[in-house]
Formats: structure tokens, C-alpha cells, sequence
């Protein structure tokens, strides 16, 4: 075996890594069994690895052909890559019609198909690879082996034709379906049962189904549509995995939403209505009667009664992230640990128990939200991923303890991680790491999962045709590449196959070259667990373990019917030719007997692609003539290259001689076993150590050793860790054992040194008025004599007498709003630190108002405020547009200034940051060189309707204006109406000096004089009014601060009223005097500033119609006047056209 780059590790160590994880990479340069030999590999240095594509590749490197592999497509935390059949799954199966849709669901290898087709195709109607209806024939492609490729056929393959025991059963009336579920129990049961399925491409959807049941192995079968329902269409057949006599039977929910459960194996069945549409199941994997229902609209549900009732656990469950309990770990076995979303769309890591998960009795065993899709529950380890800074970080929970961060080297600094493996106490990981494109490195942990050490480099990934995951090594020369495929179905091809029960017996796919390849694939056997391989055919085979392993049978992938297959035993040296059925048959899938003593076999398929599901028993044990005998068997020492001792241990099985043809029914198991000397070889390099080319593992640049005593306190011991580890579950003994094994030392007395402090979620700002969690972290210091002084900033402070107190963070909650300095004092006797925390604290913004004039001079300054509800939310940013800037003014300041030295519509809007929400509020102002405007008041009546909302405003001063253009006949151009916040009702009236779009026709001061003239006076005259809602009338006036009419309009005039009369001149004259001057006078028709519109307007009371005043047009203010008062108001309507 070539040498695979583990960095020093050995061979053994290497395989015994891998083969635990189900992963198997074997390096041969040369000639490998016998197979033909490749090229020679180029001279000079060849580089360990060679990312796809590269810019500039190292010299001697071999290029890659085809496009570069893809990254391993699975979530950031994956569920292992390298997965068994669930024991609750049926055996899924599927015909491959003529439609691209079915063929994807086909067992049978995508690339086989297509590699044959290429070749030349068979049959008619777009079906490649099948006879035509009515003329199956048995392939007319030569047999494995063949001569002109294999000089040594006459030798391992036996060409003398050979008769199986089989018995063939058709299944009536399925002939158009195109799926089938099988579900066979074992175990000394005869049971097997059947579920085929129509489903329609075109609709999407399973149209019909039929249900049958064996009870002889297989030799004849009984359908049972009657007994669940004649018009019930099912869609899914569950196994109980703690209990196989327990079905549960799915109906297609386009039809209904029901169940089927079976306590018999199938014989009688109970029909159970639900409520939701089930989208997937778990079982317990103890408690044969609990399972979670996980439904289509994203609820999990639970039962404790096997599905006959359900109850809501979580709403918004993220799909595939619900786990039972682990036995060992939890000590409530009903206890489920799920992902879930919250409404603004976080996840969160909760668990409660299954029949009372209230929101009371839920635990939130990780602080803080989660990334999506990350949680994963796996024997004692349970994973989270966190992503901060833009950098992911992994946490992991050993035996359901407190979560630490999981520690890579320093600057590994992984953008992808895949748990592979959590076998042996260990954790396999896959990384990739931020230099890495198409490659990951593998790492192992220690127990707890937290420290992990590299163990191989560069392992390639690429997903194969039918969405397989396909594991390489890139090593540019000649060697033996082996496929190991991962699918989501587990019965496809690219397996790696070996038994417990078949010691030293390894079946494989794969090819011969430089690199992994798709094409030219081949079969390859080892005798020796891995040491050596053979060559058995040139094209890929379905082979299968029979009698522990004393029998392999191998059956060819081909689109083409076949009758044949082929039987060893002698460790596939050499194979004979058996027939299984007498009419070649289309192949769609092979199910063993489950058990120990495997000596029956079912084939599924077809006589042609028309014709019904055809089912072949072949039973193989009339092959045997006898039972072995203990002089069949000779002992077998497991060893690596010569090397016997793995894993720390010498381990000698019980092995039946390859030349004895006998039965051998149960398996006897290793004869003994007994530990090895330990070397240098069963220790890895221990957290922060690397292996240098003398085989010594010394720390890396990065590593300070004596960090590990960081969490030790004065008096207590700690293991000082001498660079190395032993090797999980190794069992070797004496030898270099104690030499490397970390020895306990006492806790050194330090003085605190790297202390920090962080939020538990790594981020600087917090929410008013909700915890947060702060988390103290020391480098080095006595942990368990030290005093720490935790000041909040807000005017509290709290003590903590020791680190472990504080382990789950600090919770604290603020009440206000701003930038708080929090910091932290840690003492002991020999020294003190300190560290600071800036902490944003912020509540969310609800609404932004932006405060502007609604009309303003040109060349004039205009104030726009932007006001905040609530007003103090913490810090922010503002971003202002107006005018034609193209480029926005950005602000600390709630406020700006600035001049429009042009006429026209202006756009002013503002955005406010805060946090990670933005609002904004945009409004328009008009800018002319002079305008007029009046204040208006209305009848008293008005304030009774009004809400004093600005939607209410908008329209009531949408009403107005045109109920003053009816009344005069003023072009709604020259007229702007705004309702002012609060009560008593009033509203602001503009007359703009409206010019056409040709720039020709602009009105002067004079037109707009007369304009303002003509209003007055309609007002005056009550002749502007407008119907509030039916039968409520409101009349609008002009306001003035006089308590009486400028013109008295009765018919008689008394000396009363004359006084009256002379008095009102008086009022007159003085008021001209004063507009002379300029003088100011409050309530007179100011003109405002906006400013919040949940504040209200500070005027003086307007007078009511019963004492309205007649305001001649030399009361209305021109621009230069309408400055200093402001007055709440808001935007109604820009000038325009009626």
C-alpha cells in the first residue's frame, strides 16, 4: 500500500481510522491484483494535492479531466456522509420506463445506463437496453471474464451452466406500476410484504397502489387491497425498528390524510384519520410505540400509542432536525431535541418532553439563536453552529453537558464542516478549511468532541450522476481508487461492502489510473481485509453475502435481461455460473434474507417492460450437501502490511477454509484476542501539536502549552499534556504508554492574564429592556481565587468570587437607551487584569416623520427635522436626499439646513439607521420667490369628527381645496390646502404663483393679489362649505384676531353698532400700522415649520363663526413675513392641476 500522507501516521493506525468511519482509501502504485498496468508516473516531485482548478499547477502534477468535482452538498453540520439503511425503511425499487422522470428514480446506476446506451441500444420505444414486448432475451453482450480480456477465465470462472432452486410469482394486475417498497423481517420470519405504486410524472402525484403479503419466504404472495380499502391509494410502508411485526402504512394525501397501522406483520390492519399531512416519521429506538410525525406545513408531532393519537409538540420545525433522546445521555427518554424557527426567522436548539412540551416546559439547552439547519443530535454529541464575524464557529455538548466551542487548530479557520463519524467516543470530522475549494481535511477529536487533531489531508469530494457523493484521495500515480458513493438511496451502487460475520472479505467498485474515475468501472475483492485486492469482473456487479460471508453472489448491472449470476466460494478466486430462472429477466433490485443465516434471495423485475412485477425466490441452500465441521475452519491473524498488531491488539479469527464448500450457519467470532506493546504509532499528536519529520510531535507556532492549566486553580492538578494522545479505543499496554501519557500536575499559582469580555452571541449591541448574557473568558489565572467585578455601566455593579460561577454568563437587563462602558476587574493574589465592553443599547425604531415647511422662498433657508417614535432608541445614522443631489448627505444629527435656489416641486427624504432596521419618510415642499397664505378655521362642529390622524388631514384638505375651486373658480394650481395637527381644527391656506410647463404665462404679485382677493371674499361670504358625511354641513372661514365683522351686513344701523363701526377702523388702522412695521402679532395666519405629528400645535384658539371677521386682502402676509412661528403640519398635496 502506497503511501497516503497522514503525516507520519502508520498504516495500521490509518486503516483502522478510516475503516471506522466507513471510509476506505488504498494507494497501489503499479500493478494492483493483476490489473492492467498504468502509465508510468512523470518525473520529479509530484505535489500531494492539486485543488480544481488551479491557476498554476505544480510542476509534474497530473491534470484532472472533466470538470472540477463539486463541494460535498450537504448542510454546514451534515448528518453523517457515510450512512447504513435505516432499520424503519423498505427497500424502495423502481422499473425504468421510457421517461426521464423515471429513470431518476431507477435504482440501477445512471452512468451504467448511459455508458450502454452509448455502446448500442436495445429495444424500441425509447427503453434502452430492454427487448422489445414479447422477445426478452438473455444480453447479447459477453459474460464477465471474457477471454479476449481475462487470459485466466478458464481458471475463476466456471463456464458449465448450473441450476438455482427458484420459484417465480407474478403480481397480477400491477403491471403499470412503476415502484415498489419491500419490507422483509427476518429473523426466523417468513413475512414479506410488498407495497408497488403508480405514480404519474405528469400529475406529480401516486394515481395507484396495491398492497401484498408473503408468508412462505416468498414462494407465493396474497393482495390485500381488500383489507385496507379498495380505493385507498398508499404512498409509504414504515417498520417498526425495535419491533418488525408493527407496519404503519401511509395514504397518499392528495386523497386523504390517513394511516394504517398493524400489529401482525400486515395481517389485519386499523385505519386512523389525521389532521395534518405527515411528511416523515421517527422511531424511538427503544420505545416500539413512540414516534414524531414531522408534517408537511413544518409541525412536529408525537405518540406514545404507535400513531393512534397525536399530539402538537413545535410549530416551524426545520426539516430533518428532530432527535429522540440518546439512551445514557438524556435521563428522560421521552425527551426530543429539535431546531426551530422564530417569527423574525431565527433558529433556536430547544428540547422538552414529547406529551408536555409547553412553552413553560421548554429548555433552550444552547444560549441564543443558532445558524439554520445546524443542529445535529448523534450518540453522546450534540452539535450547533454559530456564525459571527462571518466566520462560522462549532459548539459541541458531551453527554448533554455544558456547550463548548469546538477547537481546530488556530488557523485552520474552517468555512465548512461535516460530521462524519461519532463511533468509538470520538468525533470524525470532515473540514474544510478556508484555502481549500474542492478538498477537505479529516480530523478525530478527543472524547469530548472538543479537541480535534488532523488525520488525513485533502480528501476530495464530487457528487456522481444521480446526486452520489463520491471520496478520493489525489495521488498522482498509478493506483487502485475505490468508490464509495453516499446516496439517500442506500441500496445504489459505489458501496465499499464487508460483514462482521465475513472477517477479512472486503467488495468494492472502482478503477485503476491516477486519479477517481466515473467510467471503466470495475469489481475488486480482498481476502485480506484491504491488504491485497483482486480483480473479479470488468463491469460492475451487485454481490451479496451469503451464509456469513462463506458464499458470495454476484449479479451484473445491466440494462439487459439477464438469468444468470454467479457464485463463489472461495473468497471470489473463482465463480461458477448459476442459472435463477428460466425466462431472462429485466433486473430491477435484490433483497437477502435479514439475519445471520442468509440462504434465501429475491429478485425483482420484469420478463418485459409491459408485463407485471415478476418476484424469484432463489433458495440456496440445496447447494450445500453438509454442514462445516470444525476441520473446515483454520485460524486468521487481522494485520496491516505484515503489521499484527491494530488498534493496540493482536486479534486471530475463525475462518472456513476457501477449498471446504459447506454451510456454515452462525458465526463463531474472533478465537482471542490480546493487547500489543504500546509505540509510537498507537499516539496521535495531542491539541496544538503537530508531527515533524523526526516523528516528534512539538507544538505549533501558534500553541502555548501552558494554556491548558488556564482553568486550573492553586492546590487542585491538572493533566500536563506531553504532545501526545493515545488513539481512542486502542488497547495496547506498557511500552511508551506512560512515557506519552499526559501526567497530573499541580496547578501553578498565576496572576490573571487575557481576560476579556463578549456577549454570549458575540455581537456589541443589546435590545432595552431584554437580558443580555455576558461572558467572561480568562486565559491564564487561578480561576477558583479570584475576585471579579462586573460594572454594567448603568449605575450597577455586581461580584463573583470565582470564575465557575459565572460558566453560563451574566445575565443583565437595561432600561435605557445609549453607549454603555461596562467593565470587568479581575484580582487575586498575585496580580489583576481588566477589560472593557462598549455595549450599544437600542430599541427598535417604529416610525420616522420628517418636519418640513410646505411651501418656502427661493434662496431661503429651510430647517427639515426627522422625528423618531420612540424618540430615544439608541445610536443612528441618518441619510438625506433632496434636491437633485445625486449623492445623499449622511448625518449623527437628527437635523439639517439648506436653500433651493430654483422654483418648483422639491423631494426631501430621509433614512434612519438603527441597528439593522431602516425607516424612512419622504416629503415635498414648494419653492417660489413669493406666495401668499391665510389661516383657515371651520364650523365648531368639525373637531366632533376629527381623529387627528394625518390620513384624516389628507383628505379632509383634499375636500377644501376643492370646495374653494368650485366656490371661485380658481385653477387648483394656484391653491394649496394643509390641515394642521391638533384641535381645534385649522388648516393652512397657499396661493402659488403657478406658471405653465413652457415657462411662459407666470402669474405676478398683482395676479396673485387678486387671487387672494376673490378668496377672502368667498369666504367671507360663507360661500365655501362642504358636506362632511350626510346631513352635517361644515363651513369654512378665514380666521382673524378681531372679535367682530371689518363690514357690518344688517339693514339698520343703530348708534350701538355705529360705536361698533369706529371702533372696528380703529382696529384697522392699527393693525396697518403694525403689518408696516412687520411687527408680529400671535395667531395671526402663521406660517409653520412641521414638527412631530404626535405632538400637539401650541396657537392661540381661532375665532368660532359666531364671531368671524371679514379679512380684507391686505391681511394676507407676504413671504418675508411668514418666518419664527412654527406650527405642526404635514404635506397634503403638492400644487397641481385639478
Amino acid at each position: 500500500m502506497g503511501k497516503v500522507g497522514a503525516g507520519g501516521r502508520s498504516p495500521a493506525r490509518l486503516g483502522a481510522l478510516l475503516a471506522g468511519a466507513g471510509l476506505l482509501v488504498l494507494c497501489a502504485p503499479g500493478a494492483c491484483g493483476g490489473a492492467p498496468r498504468c502509465p508510468e508516473p512523470p518525473s520529479g516531485p509530484a505535489p500531494r494535492w492539486a485543488p480544481a482548478p488551479a491557476p498554476a499547477a505544480a510542476a509534474g502534477a497530473a491534470p484532472r479531466r472533466g470538470p472540477p468535482p463539486l463541494p460535498l452538498p450537504l448542510p454546514l453540520l451534515g448528518r453523517p456522509l457515510f450512512a447504513v439503511a435505516p432499520g424503519d425503511r423498505a427497500l424502495p425499487l423502481a422499473r425504468a420506463p421510457g421517461s426521464r422522470a423515471a429513470a431518476e428514480v431507477a435504482p440501477r446506476s445512471g452512468r451504467r445506463r448511459r455508458r450502454e446506451a452509448a455502446r448500442g441500444k436495445a429495444g424500441g420505444g425509447g427503453r434502452a437496453g430492454r427487448s422489445p414486448r414479447g422477445a426478452p432475451r438473455d444480453g447479447a453482450r459477453p459474460e464477465p471474464g471474457t477471454p479476449e480480456r481475462d487470459p485466466d477465465r478458464a481458471t475463476r470462472f466456471r463456464m458449465e451452466e448450473l441450476r438455482l432452486t427458484s420459484t417465480t410469482f407474478a403480481l397480477t394486475g400491477d403491471s403499470a406500476h412503476n415502484q415498489a417498497m419491500v419490507h422483509w423481517s427476518g429473523h426466523n420470519s417468513s413475512v414479506i410484504l410488498i407495497l408497488t405504486k403508480l405514480y404519474d410524472y405528469n400529475l406529480g402525484s401516486i394515481t395507484e397502489s396495491s398492497l401484498w403479503r408473503s408468508t412462505d419466504y416468498g414462494t407465493t404472495y396474497e393482495k390485500l387491497n381488500d383489507k385496507v380499502g379498495l380505493k385507498t391509494i398508499l404512498s409509504y410502508l414504515y417498520v417498526c425498528p425495535t419491533n418488525k411485526r408493527k407496519i404503519m402504512l401511509l395514504t397518499d394525501p392528495e386523497i386523504e390524510s390517513s394511516l394504517l397501522i398493524s400489529s401482525d406483520e400486515g395481517a389485519t390492519y386499523q385505519k386512523y384519520r389525521l389532521n395534518f399531512y405527515i411528511q416523515s416519521l421517527l422511531f424511538h429506538p427503544k420505545q416500539e410505540d413512540w414516534i414524531l410525525a414531522y408534517s408537511q406545513d413544518q409541525k412536529l408531532y408525537s405518540s406514545a400509542e404507535f400513531g393512534r393519537r397525536w399530539q402538537l409538540i413545535q410549530e416551524g420545525v426545520v426539516p430533518n432536525r428532530f432527535y429522540w433522546s440518546v439512551m445514557g445521555s438524556n435521563k428522560e427518554p421521552d425527551l426530543v431535541h429539535l431546531e426551530a424557527r422564530t417569527v423574525d426567522g431565527h433558529s433556536q436548539y430547544l428540547t422538552c418532553r414529547m406529551q408536555n412540551c409547553t412553552e413553560a416546559n421548554r429548555n433552550k439547552p444552547f444560549p441564543g439563536y443558532i445558524d439554520p439547519d445546524s443542529l445535529i443530535v448523534q450518540d453522546d454529541y450534540v452539535f450547533v453552529q454559530l456564525t459571527s464575524g462571518g466566520r462560522p464557529h462549532y459548539y459541541v455538548s458531551y453527554r448533554r453537558n455544558a456547550f463548548a466551542q469546538m477547537k481546530l487548530p488556530k488557523y485552520a479557520l474552517p468555512k465548512d464542516m461535516h460530521v462524519i463519524s461519532t463511533d468509538e467516543n470520538q468525533v470524525f470530522a470532515a473540514v474544510q478549511e478556508w484555502n481549500q475549494n474542492d478538498t477537505y481535511n479529516l480530523y478525530i477529536s478527543d472524547t469530548r468532541g472538543v479537541y480535534f487533531t488532523l488525520a488525513l489531508e485533502n480528501v476530495q469530494s464530487s457528487r456522481g450522476p444521480e446526486g452520489n457523493i463520491m471520496i478520493d484521495l489525489y495521488e498522482p500515480y498509478c493506483s487502485l481508487h475505490l468508490h464509495l458513493k453516499v446516496s439517500e438511496n442506500p441500496y445504489t451502487s459505489g458501496i465499499i461492502a464487508s460483514r462482521d460475520t465475513a472477517p477479512s472479505i472486503i467488495v468494492a467498485s472502482g478503477n485503476i489510473g491516477s486519479e477517481l474515475s466515473d467510467s471503466d468501472i470495475s469489481m475488486f475483492v480482498s481476502s485480506d481485509a484491504g491488504n491485497t485486492w483482486r480483480q473479479i469482473f470488468e463491469e460492475e456487479h451487485s454481490v451479496l453475502y451469503l451464509d456469513q460471508g462463506g458464499v458470495l453472489v454476484a449479479m451484473k448491472h445491466t440494462s439487459l435481461p439477464i438469468r444468470h449470476l454467479w457464485l463463489s466460494f472461495d473468497e471470489g478466486r473463482s465463480w461458477s455460473k448459476y442459472s435463477f430462472t428460466s425466462i431472462p429477466l429485466f433486473v430491477d433490485g435484490v433483497l437477502g434474507e435479514p439475519g445471520e443465516e442468509t440462504l434465501i434471495m429475491t429478485v425483482f423485475g420484469h420478463f418485459s417492460h409491459r408485463s407485471e412485477w415478476q418476484l424469484v425466490k432463489v433458495d440456496y441452500k440445496s447447494i450445500f450437501d453438509r454442514r462445516c465441521a470444525e476441520e473446515d475452519y483454520r485460524p486468521w491473524q487481522l494485520h496491516s502490511q505484515g503489521e499484527a498488531c491494530i488498534m493496540g491488539a493482536k486479534r486471530i479469527y475463525k475462518k472456513r477454509k476457501s477449498e471446504r464448500k459447506c454451510m456454515q450457519g452462525k458465526y463463531a467470532g474472533a478465537m482471542e484476542s490480546e493487547p500489543c506493546v504500546c509505540t509510537e504509532a498507537d499516539f496521535d499528536c495531542d491539541y496544538g501539536y503537530e508531527r515533524h519529520s523526526n516523528g516528534q510531535c512539538l507544538p505549533a507556532f501558534w500553541f502555548n502549552p501552558s494554556s491548558l492549566s488556564k482553568d486550573c486553580s492553586l492546590g487542585q492538578s491538572y493533566l500536563n499534556s506531553t504532545g501526545y494522545r493515545k488513539v481512542v479505543s486502542n488497547n495496547c499496554t506498557d511500552g511508551v504508554r506512560e512515557q506519552y501519557t499526559a501526567k497530573p500536575q499541580k496547578c501553578p499559582g498565576k496572576a490573571p492574564r487575557g481576560l476579556r469580555i463578549v456577549t454570549a452571541d458575540g455581537k456589541l449591541t443589546a435590545e432595552q429592556g431584554h437580558n443580555v448574557t455576558l461572558m467572561v473568558q480568562l486565559e491564564e489565572g487561578d480561576v477558583q481565587r479570584t475576585l471579579i467585578q462586573v460594572d454594567f455601566g448603568d449605575g450597577i455593579a455586581v461580584s463573583y468570587v470565582n470564575l465557575s460561577s459565572m460558566e453560563d454568563g451574566i445575565k443583565h437587563v437595561y432600561h435605557n437607551v445609549g453607549i454603555f462602558r461596562v467593565t470587568v476587574q479581575v484580582d487575586n493574589s498575585l496580580g489583576s487584569d481588566s477589560a472593557v465592553l462598549y455595549l450599544h443599547v437600542t430599541c427598535p425604531l417604529e416610525h420616522v416623520h420628517l418636519s418640513l415647511p410646505f411651501v418656502t422662498t427661493k434662496n431661503k433657508e429651510v430647517n427639515a427635522t426627522a422625528v423618531l417614535w420612540p424618540s430615544q432608541v439608541g445610536t443612528l445614522t441618518y441619510v438625506w436626499w433632496y434636491g437633485n443631489n445625486t449623492e445623499p448627505l449622511i448625518t449623527l444629527e437628527g437635523s439639517i439646513s439648506f436653500k433651493f435656489t430654483s422654483e418648483g416641486m422639491n423631494t426631501i427624504t430621509v433614512q434612519v439607521s438603527a441597528g439593522n432596521a431602516i425607516l424612512q419618510d419622504t416629503k415635498t415642499i414648494a419653492v417660489y420667490e413669493e406666495f401668499r397664505s391665510l389661516r383657515l378655521s371651520f364650523s365648531p362642529n368639525l373637531d366632533d369628527y376629527n381623529p387627528d390622524i394625518p390620513e384624516w388631514r389628507r383628505d379632509i384638505s383634499r375636500v377644501i381645496k376643492k370646495s374653494l375651486v368650485e366656490a371661485t373658480g380658481v385653477p387648483g394650481q394656484h391653491i394649496l390646502v394643509a390641515v394642521l395637527p391638533g384641535l381645534p381644527t385649522a388648516a393652512e391656506l397657499f396661493v402659488l404663483p403657478y406658471q405653465d410647463p413652457t415657462g411662459e404665462n407666470k402669474r405676478s404679485a398683482e395676479d396673485l393679489e387678486q387671487i387672494s382677493e376673490l378668496l377672502i371674499h368667498k369666504l367671507n361670504q360663507n360661500s365655501v362649505h362642504f358636506e362632511l358625511k350626510p346631513g352635517v354641513q361644515i363651513l369654512v372661514h378665514a380666521a382673524h384676531l378681531t372679535a367682530a365683522p371689518l363690514v357690518d351686513l344688517t339693514p339698520t344701523h343703530s348708534g350701538s353698532a355705529m360705536l361698533m363701526l369706529l371702533s372696528v377702523v380703529f382696529v384697522g388702522l392699527a393693525v396697518f400700522v403694525i403689518y408696516k412695521f412687520k411687527r408680529k402679532i400671535p395667531g395671526i395666519n402663521v406660517y409653520a415649520q412641521m414638527q412631530n405629528e404626535k405632538e400637539r400645535e401650541m396657537v392661540s384658539r381661532v375665532i368660532h363663526p359666531e364671531s368671524r371677521a371679514h379679512i380684507p386682502q391686505t391681511e394676507l402676509r407676504r413671504p418675508g413675513q411668514l418666518i419664527d412661528e412654527k406650527v405642526e403640519s404635514q404635506l397634503i398635496e403638492p400644487a397641481s392641476s385639478k
